[in-house]
C-alpha cells in the first residue's frame, strides 16, 4: 500500500472577533482541544469597517517521515507527493461559498493550549492571536509565516468541500532542513481574510481532537510501489508497438529466510542478465538470444542486459525480444555478475523460465469482463499488521476442457492496470480512495503469480469491517471500471 498517513501533532484556531459583549477582541483567547478548526471573516459587524478574522493552526509529525524515508518505506523526493488534508465539519450556521483558501509555513513555534470554546471564547492562554506561547508574541500578530510557498485551494458554490492540497514542496523544505517544521497556518486567502467587502462566515475542518478517527488532520504520503513484473506476461517486440512499449521488466528475489536481502557481491549496483534458449539447468552451451535494451541490440555472445537495484533485495532488468520465424516458447534468464558484463561471468545466481506470447491484431473491440478473487484473505487482521493480498483474475468467459480441470493449473490473468480502494462497510465512508491519478498510490503489483498488493492496517480504525472494491482499466473504452466483487475483513 503506497500510501502513509502522518497526523496532526497539535492545532488550534486563533482569532481577533470580538467577544458576545461587543467590546472586546478575544486576542487572548485559546481553543487547542476543541473537536473543530474554526476559519471566518466577518465584515461590518461593529461598525461599517470592522474585520474580525479566525484562522486555523497545525503541525505535523514530520520526524516520523523522516525515519520512513531514512528506513526506505517512503521513496527520495521526486517520488512521493504529500498532501494536506482537512476534513469539512457540517453544522447548522453560514457557510461560506465561492472563496479560496490559502497554506503557508508558521516560522515561530508555538504552543497548542487547553481552551476549547469556540462560541464566547472564554478559555484564554496559549497560543492565541497574539502569543505564540506563555510568554512570547508573534512577529505578526494572527501567525508569523514564511512568504513562500503558499498553497491555494477554491472552493465551490456549495463551500462544503474538504481540503486536499499538494504541500509537497514545503514538506521536502522540513525535510531537507531549509524550513524548521513549525506547522502550517491556514485562512482565507488575500483580501477576503484581511480585508473583506463581504462576510464569509463559517468553515469547520474537524480537528485532531475530534472522535472520528478518519477525519482528523493529515500529511498523506502518496507514491507509485507497484512493481511490475512481465515474467508471466511477456511479449515478443512487434511494429504495432512504440519501442518503449516492446520492452519487458523481469524481477529478481533475493528472499533470505523470509526476508529480502541485497545480493552481497551486488549491493545496489548492476547486474547482468543473459537469455537463452535450451535446458534450463545448463545454459551455457544453449543458444544465447539477442536481446534490445531499449537501446540497442546486443549482438554478441560477450554482452548481456545490464540490470539494476530496485529496492533492498530486489533487482530487474529491461528488455525487448525479437521473435524469429518459429518463437521458441520457453526461454531462461540467467542472473550473473562479472568483470564489465562479459558473459559468461564469474558468478551465476539464478536461471528463471520465460514463456513470450506473440501481439496480434483483432477486428473486433475487446470489452472484457472478468472473475477476480483475493485468494488469502483473512476474515480478521489485527492493527499495524501488513499483508501481503494475492489477487486471483480469470476472464468471465473462460471456458476449460475436461483436461484443463482435472491436470492443469490455469495462470492468472494479469491486469497491467488495476487499482483498489477500501471503505467502511457500515457507511460506505471511503478509508483509502483508487490512486489513478499522476501518484498511482494504490496501484496494484504483478508478477507471474498475477496481481498483488500489501494491506498495511496501521491506516485503519480498530473494530469495524472494511470491504476491497478493484477496478480494471478498460482500453476499449478508454477508462477504469469497478469490479462487482466485494472482499470484506475486519480490524481488531
Amino acid at each position: 500500500m503506497a500510501i502513509k498517513r502522518y497526523y496532526a501533532t497539535k492545532d488550534n484556531s486563533i482569532t481577533n472577533a470580538y467577544k458576545q459583549n461587543f467590546r472586546t477582541r478575544a486576542t487572548g483567547s485559546n481553543m487547542g482541544l476543541a473537536d473543530v478548526l474554526e476559519i471566518f471573516s466577518i465584515y461590518g459587524q461593529i461598525s461599517t469597517s470592522s474585520i474580525e478574522t479566525m484562522r486555523a493552526i497545525a503541525q505535523f509529525d514530520v520526524n516520523s517521515i523522516t525515519t520512513d524515508r531514512a528506513a526506505g518505506t517512503i521513496p527520495a523526493s521526486g517520488s512521493v507527493s504529500f498532501y494536506l488534508r482537512m476534513y469539512n465539519t457540517p453544522h447548522a450556521y453560514s457557510l461560506p461559498r465561492n472563496y479560496d483558501m490559502s497554506i503557508t509555513a508558521l516560522s515561530q513555534s508555538w504552543v497548542e493550549g487547553t481552551g476549547l470554546d469556540l462560541d464566547e471564547f472564554s478559555d484564554s492562554g496559549s497560543s492565541n492571536w497574539a502569543y505564540r506561547d506563555d510568554t512570547n508574541t508573534w512577529s505578526t500578530a494572527g501567525g508569523h509565516t514564511h512568504s513562500s510557498p503558499v498553497f491555494t485551494q477554491s472552493f465551490g458554490e456549495l463551500g462544503t468541500e474538504d481540503l486536499l492540497v499538494d504541500v509537497s514542496s514545503l514538506v521536502e523544505e522540513w525535510l531537507d532542513g531549509t524550513k524548521t517544521n513549525h506547522g502550517i497556518l491556514v485562512q482565507l486567502s488575500g483580501t477576503l481574510d484581511t480585508n473583506p467587502t463581504r462576510s464569509y462566515y463559517t468553515k469547520k475542518f474537524f480537528s485532531r481532537s475530534s472522535e472520528y478517527f478518519f477525519k482528523r488532520p493529515v500529511i498523506e504520503a502518496r507514491y507509485d510501489s507497484a512493481i511490475t513484473d512481465n515474467r508471466g506476461n511477456f511479449y515478443y517486440s512487434s511494429s504495432l508497438q512504440t519501442a518503449d512499449e516492446n520492452l519487458n521488466t523481469i524481477y529478481l528475489y533475493n528472499f533470505h529466510r523470509g526476508f529480502l536481502r541485497n545480493i552481497p557481491d551486488i549491493g545496489t549496483g548492476s547486474i547482468y542478465v543473459s537469455i537463452y534458449s535450451g535446458s534450463s539447468t545448463t545454459p551455457a552451451g544453449s543458444a544465447l538470444i539477442l536481446v534490445s535494451d531499449g537501446t540497442h541490440v546486443k549482438t554478441t555472445m560477450t554482452t548481456a542486459v545490464t540490470g539494476g537495484y530496485v529496492s533492498t533485495g530486489i533487482y530487474s532488468a529491461s528488455f525487448a525480444l525479437t521473435a524469429a520465424t518459429t518463437p521458441l516458447q520457453t526461454l531462461h534468464d540467467v542472473w550473473w555478475s562479472g568483470s564489465s558484463g562479459v558473459a559468461p561471468g564469474s558468478t551465476h545466481y539464478w536461471t528463471g523460465s520465460i514463456s513470450p506470447d506473440k501481439i496480434s491484431l483483432s477486428t473486433i473491440s475487446n470489452n472484457l469482463s472478468y472473475v477476480t478473487t483475493i485468494t488469502n484473505l483473512k476474515p480478521t487482521y489485527y492493527k499495524s499488521q501488513i499483508d501481503r493480498l494475492r489477487v486471483y483474475t480469470r476472464l468471465r468467459d473462460w471456458q476449460p476442457n475436461v483436461y484443463t480441470k482435472v491436470v492443469a493449473n490455469p495462470s492468472p490473468y494479469v491486469i497491467e492496470s488495476g487499482s483498489y480502494r477500501i471503505y467502511r462497510i457500515i457507511d460506505e465512508l471511503d478509508v483509502v480512495e483508487y490512486g489513478t491519478g499522476s501518484s498511482n498510490h494504490t496501484r496494484m503489483s504483478f508478477d507471474v503469480s498475477g496481481n498483488y498488493f500489501d494491506l498495511d492496517t496501521s491506516l485503519l480504525e480498530a473494530g469495524y469491517a472494511y470491504g476491497i472494491k478493484l477496478s480494471f482499466y478498460n482500453g476499449a473504452v478508454s477508462s477504469y471500471e469497478e469490479q462487482p466483487e466485494v472482499f470484506k475483513f475486519r480490524v481488531e
